[in-house]
């Protein structure tokens, strides 16, 4: 935003002052993604930046990280890249492995916790729920309580009731993560409830609409860009966990952090630089989707307060 041209020459300075700290403070965020993402091509087996890197000299930059993604853990990683090698990689591949664990977490526990905080923050909107600030700092307690503590006592809980004899493949990183989830989409959905007019689902009532049929007609299409939104945000919480996963993950549901934090303790290797530039770049996407939904939420509210 630019200055006025009646600005005085004090108020100019200190624009230009703001602009100076806030390019700081930006440059301090993202310092540690433009580290990892340049040293991810380094040639070699380094994770400090070689004299042919400081140099630009192609031969100091390589793609072999990335390609050891794909190939550790395999059994034959120095076969012709046929149909057989392929499947060898999805089926043996380490960090293929951790992915999919990943995903199927992420997928479930954010389908869960999407549910389950939508109906909470429903519940909260209405004016009649009692004790609503009481619920309200319960059920976003998980974002408050250090997250060790939340994993030892899933820990004793899940070991009290045995829940690795239920035989139901990720079911405890699923219902962990969807407790840490909830509380994001919670506080977005309330948020996209905020000034909601509860006179449309009365009037919608009172020319014998359903429940079922005004939720879905009038309350949904206007909380949909907080559902997704808190979506988006429990996904990345359940992607991004690893202290949970590490007390009670079983050795064959290994996710993305758990097997970067493997490889810094068993073997320092630049392929944990790829994956976090991956990473970087997959939150990049997500966070441009949940800003293109809030715009999309502010102008459907501001059409709806036009009217």
């Amino acid at each position: 935003m630019s200055l006025p041209i009646y600005a005085t020459p004090l108020e100019k300075t200190w624009h230009h002052i703001r602009r100076i700290l806030c390019c700081l403070v930006f440059l301090f965020l993202i310092a540690p993604i433009l580290i990892v993402i340049p040293l991810s091509f380094n040639a070699e087996p380094y994770f400090t930046f070689t004299q042919k890197m400081l140099s630009l000299d192609p031969t100091g930059f390589s793609l072999r990280w990335y390609d050891a993604l794909l190939t550790t853990g395999m059994h034959a990683p120095e076969a012709a890249r046929g149909s057989s090698w392929w499947r060898d990689m999805w089926e043996h591949a380490q960090w293929i492995s951790a992915a999919k664990n990943s995903m199927i977490v992420g997928f479930f526990s954010t389908l869960l916790a999407t549910t389950l905080g939508t109906l909470a923050a429903l519940g909260l909107s209405r004016p009649e729920m009692p004790a609503r600030r009481i619920i309200m700092a319960v059920l976003i307690s998980p974002m408050i309580v250090p997250i060790i503590i939340t994993a030892t006592g899933l820990f004793f809980f899940y070991s009290s009731i045995r829940i690795q004899d239920w035989g139901i493949p990720y079911l405890g990183i699923i219902l962990a993560h969807s407790i840490l989830g909830i509380p994001f989409v919670i506080i977005t959905v309330t948020a996209t409830l905020v000034g909601f007019d509860h006179s449309l689902t009365r009037a919608a009532a009172s020319m014998g609409a359903t429940p079922w049929t005004t939720f879905r007609s009038i309350t949904l299409p206007l909380i949909l860009p907080g559902m997704i939104s808190g979506a988006l945000f429990a996904f990345v919480t359940s992607f991004d966990e690893v202290v949970v996963v590490m007390f009670i993950a079983s050795p064959d549901e290994q996710t993305i952090p758990r097997q970067m934090w493997n490889g810094i303790r068993e073997s320092i290797s630049p392929a944990i630089l790829s994956v976090a530039t991956i990473l970087v770049v997959f939150s990049v996407l997500l966070l441009t989707a949940v800003e293109l939904l809030r715009r999309r939420s502010e102008k459907m509210r501001a059409a709806d307060t036009s009217i």
